[in-house]
């Protein structure tokens, strides 16, 4: 695994903004294509393998966690429990999700934590990036399958979805990165055959006497795709509205003991040792004085990260961390030319799907961390 300087190509925001790419600049430089990471494939097996194994303890932890009745532990009010066991036992299904990954090729990738919700810096890891491979590498592959299996997915999922084909998508307003990545995966659903209808989540309401949740022409919903997050949903007015079950949830509700950061410190007491996982624990006396990283059980977009080390301590701000933290041995990320890289690795269904990588000149990844393609050899 290396990092390669490279000139960018004549005109990529024409061509990224031809694609839907269109916060190709947020914060000032997120798409970095002055650079690139370049892997072996020997590397990217590694990857898919870690990607797979994490997925299974993950599903391994959830029906632990639903079998002791431990939802509590993983900051889900208690008047959702049922509802998170419910989702669990009918195995609602699920689109996807993203592991971060520190690792910088040798020994074994290991798990910083899971995006299982609402993953983002989807579009840029499907389409932005490969449409860069064939302009600048032709010759070479890419760690990504995103789209086709993304096609493949929502095929699966018609046939499990009431009403078959009617999806709608929805998301918070003045977001463009949220809009543009569902969007994107509206583009997905259609080509696998469904409808899949956009509104904003202000718009949807509740029908009391229908008891569902409606679209703005007061239509019933019949299943919902939200980049919206189930902590927010389960905190708010209408959350006792979800205890109906009257709409498909996707991400499914099962995906709240998945979407925190409380799972890590129990991922690692059920799986002591594992090698793509690091210890962590709810109270940092357990590491025993090793560095560590201090993580929010909820939170968001690298917000309220505190980095302890030996030399030297930093933190991002924030106004998470009501829920209490959790604290999680330090692994250092791969550096090169002073970046910091942290992988974001795709599950589609069942599947390893494909990396994106973030990198930052802080060993705290944030929103406005840089995307840099990649390919191997």
């Amino acid at each position: 695994m290396r990092r390669e300087r490279l000139s960018p190509r004549p005109g990529w925001q024409a061509r990224c903004e031809a694609q839907g790419f269109h916060f190709h600049s947020a914060g000032g430089a997120y798409w970095d294509e002055s650079a690139c990471y370049a892997l072996s494939a020997g590397e990217v097996d590694a990857i898919e393998a870690a990607t797979a194994e994490l997925h299974r303890v993950c599903l391994d932890a959830c029906e632990h966690v639903v079998g002791e009745r431990r939802t509590a532990e993983l900051a889900i009010p208690e008047a959702y429990a049922g509802l998170v066991a419910e989702s669990w036992n009918s195995r609602d299904p699920s689109l996807f999700g993203r592991f971060d990954l520190a690792w910088n090729g040798s020994g074994e990738p290991k798990m910083l934590e899971y995006n299982a919700d609402t993953p983002t810096a989807l579009l840029e890891a499907s389409v932005a990036q490969w449409f860069w491979l064939q302009d600048v590498f032709p010759e070479r592959d890419q760690f990504n399958s995103l789209h086709e299996k993304l096609i493949e997915r929502w095929g699966e999922l018609r046939a499990r979805l009431p009403g078959g084909c009617n999806v709608h998508f929805a998301c918070t307003r003045d977001h463009e990165e949220d809009a543009g990545n569902v969007d994107y995966l509206r583009d997905t659903a259609i080509q696998a055959g469904l409808r899949a209808p956009f509104l904003f989540i202000d718009e949807i309401g509740w029908s009391r006497t229908g008891r569902c949740f409606v679209d703005g022409a007061d239509l019933p919903l019949e299943a919902l795709f939200k980049l919206y997050p189930w902590e927010w949903m389960v905190r708010e007015r209408f959350g006792p509205c979800l205890l109906e079950r009257s709409c498909a949830m996707i991400e499914p509700a099962w995906k709240m003991m998945l979407s925190n950061k409380a799972v890590l410190a129990l991922l690692w007491e059920l799986n002591p040792g594992h090698p793509n996982l690091l210890p962590c624990y709810l109270d940092a006396g357990a590491l025993r004085g090793a560095d560590y990283v201090r993580k929010p059980i909820l939170a968001r977009e690298g917000a309220n990260i505190s980095l302890r080390r030996s030399r030297e301590a930093m933190s991002s701000g924030g106004s998470y961390g009501a829920e209490g933290y959790v604290y999680q041995a330090y692994a250092p990320l791969a550096q090169f030319d002073g970046r910091h890289a942290v992988i974001g690795s795709w599950i589609v269904g069942e599947k390893p799907a494909g990396i994106g990588i973030r990198e930052d000149d802080s060993p705290i990844t944030r929103d406005t961390s840089r995307f840099v393609p990649h390919y191997f050899r």
